[in-house]
């Protein structure tokens, strides 16, 4: 992006910065930004802002650790708003919740397979707390072999269950897989949105 082309004339030197979660594509936060404030997301990839209550840099996150990690960033037409796409730690809301728009919340769950998202953030949450008596706990104890091992059962049973007329019958099981598939990539450590990002590779 050619920062030279930026309206920092506006708004006392600030543009208006739309947040955006790079998975749901759920708006996670409305902040401004200085040329300052621009430069250290660029070159440190955590979303930083102006803040204007603050009256100083603010990297988001900096307090409860839920970053927002930079995936792209944009101007519009006129060069004086910016819109990011991130990758968040954890909520966005100081109250907790998934984002400050907390109307849209309940919308955005029911779009665009949203809650894969949500269930990739829970199984992270997960691997790194080990919940005692959780299903997850045990299967992260276990190590990647059995996960994978786990997978290939599912496929399995999935395949089976494609060649019966029961549909619910192949729902379940290709829940079961989805579900398997996503912790194991979570185990490897590999975002749902690199397979995304794979399958939009292969369409183009």
């Amino acid at each position: 992006m050619d920062l030279t082309q930026l309206d920092f004339t506006k708004n006392s030197g600030l543009l208006p910065v739309i947040v955006q979660d790079s998975t749901t594509s759920q708006v996670l936060m409305l902040g401004y930004m200085n040329q300052e404030a621009l430069k250290l997301t660029l070159s440190t990839r955590k979303v930083t802002f102006f803040s204007r209550s603050k009256n100083r840099i603010w990297v988001k996150g900096e307090s409860s650790g839920n970053f927002l990690h930079l995936e792209s960033i944009q101007a519009d037409c006129d060069q004086d708003t910016l819109l990011v796409l991130a990758k968040p730690d954890g909520p966005t809301c100081h109250t907790g919740k998934t984002s400050c728009f907390h109307e849209l919340e309940d919308v955005s769950k029911g779009t665009e397979l949203s809650f894969l998202a949500e269930l990739e953030t829970l199984l992270y949450d997960r691997k790194a707390n080990r919940p005692e008596g959780s299903y997850t706990t045990k299967m992260f104890g276990k190590g990647l072999d059995k996960i994978a091992q786990k997978v290939g059962e599912e496929a399995v049973e999935t395949v089976i269950a494609s060649k019966n007329e029961d549909e619910g019958e192949f729902v379940y099981e290709a829940s079961d897989l989805l579900f398997h598939l996503t912790l194991l990539c979570v185990q490897k450590e590999i975002p749902l949105h690199r397979l995304i990002e794979e399958l939009k590779r292969r369409h183009k």
